[in-house]
């Protein structure tokens, strides 16, 4: 009985590590396409302040290739508007394929 417990128990560490490791990798690849985002939008202008920050998602534009969607809100001489980023990347080697800045119209 002991015997059994111990393997149940191992396994379940195993299978909480697993999702833990996982949930890195993910977070840590959102992570980095937002520090790159926020630069752009600091770039862009550079008057404004950013007031809200909030990651869209990611779409699935090919089997290697996704397209991470980020919206600002920045205060810029007075005015609120949103910014929004589209950062396309490959999965497979992580490099930045195109980005894009959207603004809504006035």
């Amino acid at each position: 009985m002991k015997k059994h417990l111990g393997l149940l128990i191992a396994a379940a560490i195993l299978l909480m590590s697993i999702g833990t490791q996982s949930a890195m990798a993910q977070k840590t690849d959102y992570e980095k396409y937002g520090r790159i985002a926020i630069s752009v939008v600091k770039a862009d202008y550079p008057e404004a302040e950013v007031r809200e920050y909030e990651y869209l998602g990611r779409e699935k534009v090919s089997d290697t290739d996704v397209v991470d969607s980020f919206r600002f809100q920045i205060k810029e001489k007075g005015k609120m508007s949103y910014v929004t980023i589209k950062i396309k990347h490959n999965l497979t080697n992580n490099k930045l394929l195109n980005l894009t800045v959207e603004t809504p119209q006035q």
